[in-house]
């Protein structure tokens, strides 16, 4: 992959988090909408997308987008970018820093690009397939952590299903380990897993779009991306476990007995 590809990339998503900073600062929390009982979106969700959009379409017309509030285009092309303008919308919305813009870009379904930017941080994290995974541009490694410090996350879909899912899967953990935390961010949870900061994310009943940049930050940091089967993650699953590794198996076997 050539730089401009990734630096188009991360100029989007620099663009939609300037945007979204602004909202953020004087965001009004009775304008949301719901789009379901358990999901809201916001103008700015709205605002952030037009832009990520506009610059693929602008350098890459050819190519598909799958975005969580457009959908996805209907051009056929083997690259498809798979956007979150606004990871964590109920975080945004009740003015808790933690929400992100999550870009990736996958080619023949694999994810070869992604990009996860934190605004209220300023971090932007980054990962090429082959290259490394990176945070505002120091290269980045998983933890070695797997014993009694081990701190896990999670996070679900709306489905009744996942959320019960989730909700056995944060009670086992959180009575037999040090931590089990949900950080309202799929996007930031599997940055914080590439960076070491916690050793594993779950997610039941996910979107791509959540996860398709964050997906591939833990694999290049060193980490490891399956489904609850222990099988290669790809963008058709709907469940992920993304760790640093050393805890993987314990997950795995954790979310078997739920």
């Amino acid at each position: 992959m050539n730089n401009e590809i990734k630096n188009i990339a991360i100029d989007a998503a620099r663009k939609a988090g300037k945007v979204l900073l602004r909202e953020y600062d004087n965001f009004d929390r009775t304008k949301i909408k719901l789009k379901s009982r358990h999901e809201i979106v916001t103008k700015a969700d709205l605002d952030a997308e037009k832009i990520i959009i506009k610059e693929i379409k602008k350098h890459f017309p050819a190519h598909q987008i799958l975005s969580e509030e457009a959908g996805q285009t209907e051009n056929e092309s083997d690259y498809l970018w798979v956007v979150d303008p606004l990871d964590g919308t109920t975080n945004f919305s009740m003015h808790n820093p933690l929400w992100s813009v999550s870009i990736a870009l996958s080619f023949k379904k694999e994810i070869i690009l992604g990009a996860v930017f934190i605004p209220t941080l300023g971090e932007l994290y980054w990962a090429e397939k082959g290259k490394g995974a990176y945070l505002n541009n120091q290269k980045i490694k998983v933890s070695k952590i797997f014993s009694d410090r081990v701190l896990n996350t999670f996070c679900h879909g709306r489905a009744p299903k996942a959320i019960k899912k989730a909700i056995a899967y944060y009670t086992k953990q959180k009575l037999s380990g040090l931590d089990c935390r949900q950080l309202g961010s799929a996007a930031i949870e599997l940055a914080y897993v590439a960076c070491g900061r916690v050793e594993s994310i779950v997610i039941p009943g996910t979107h791509s779009w959540d996860v398709a940049a964050g997906s591939l930050l833990v694999q290049e940091a060193g980490g490891k991306v399956t489904d609850f089967s222990g099988r290669k993650w790809n963008l058709e699953n709907k469940n992920i476990a993304a760790s640093n590794g050393q805890v993987h198996k314990n997950i795995l076997n954790v979310l078997k007995k739920i």
